[in-house]
């Protein structure tokens, strides 16, 4: 019992504070603008292990790879622990179970970033009709923009209606259940 209710604090705290980061990282990526409330929320809870971990791992071409990094660490800390908690041994393969829990924490993360752009298109779909001009919706449209707009291009809009949320969350579908799930089937065999 102890060992379930202390999974379930690792698995909770972990995936906030990954998402918080891989927040972070998605807003600077889809160069979203930093003056809202929702990029000064995450930056102030993430900046304690961010600040640092930049000194250590350097940006790429505008990319924050630290925070990136961070997220996955967080990932592969929080797998780690559950296996540990619920008695899983390394036994004699452990670079094969190193390799499948930093494989886990990546597609971890690639969900994790799927669910986030879901979620946008789902709100920014929602505040279209309810109240187009909210203060999320500046921030809502950049992080969708480079998603909605290749769908945008193709399919015209129908009676008014823009279509293009449909299928972006349908690509995103597609992207848990196809790839991703394959590779967590294969990287969870090598545990």
């Amino acid at each position: 019992m102890f060992s379930q209710a202390a999974s379930f604090l690792i698995t909770t705290i972990g995936g906030l504070f990954a998402l918080a980061l891989l927040l972070r990282f998605m807003l600077q990526l889809l160069r979203a603008p930093a003056r809202n409330l929702l990029s000064e929320f995450v930056a102030a809870l993430t900046d304690f292990a961010v600040r640092p971990a930049r000194r250590v791992i350097p940006g790429l071409r505008g990319l924050d790879l630290a925070t990136l990094t961070l997220a996955w660490l967080t990932e592969v800390v929080q797998i780690w622990l559950v296996l540990q908690l619920k008695g899983y041994e390394l036994g004699s393969a452990v670079g094969v179970a190193l390799v499948a829990i930093a494989a886990i924490a990546a597609i971890d993360i690639a969900k994790l970033a799927i669910y986030i752009v879901m979620v946008a298109v789902v709100l920014q779909a929602v505040l279209s009709w309810v109240n187009p001009y909210s203060p999320l919706a500046p921030l809502l449209a950049s992080v969708t923009r480079p998603f909605l707009r290749p769908f945008q291009k193709l399919v015209p809009p129908v009676a008014n209606v823009d279509l293009s949320p449909l299928f972006v969350l349908i690509g995103c579908q597609l992207l848990l259940t196809v790839p991703l799930l394959w590779l967590e089937t294969l990287s969870g065999r090598l545990l």
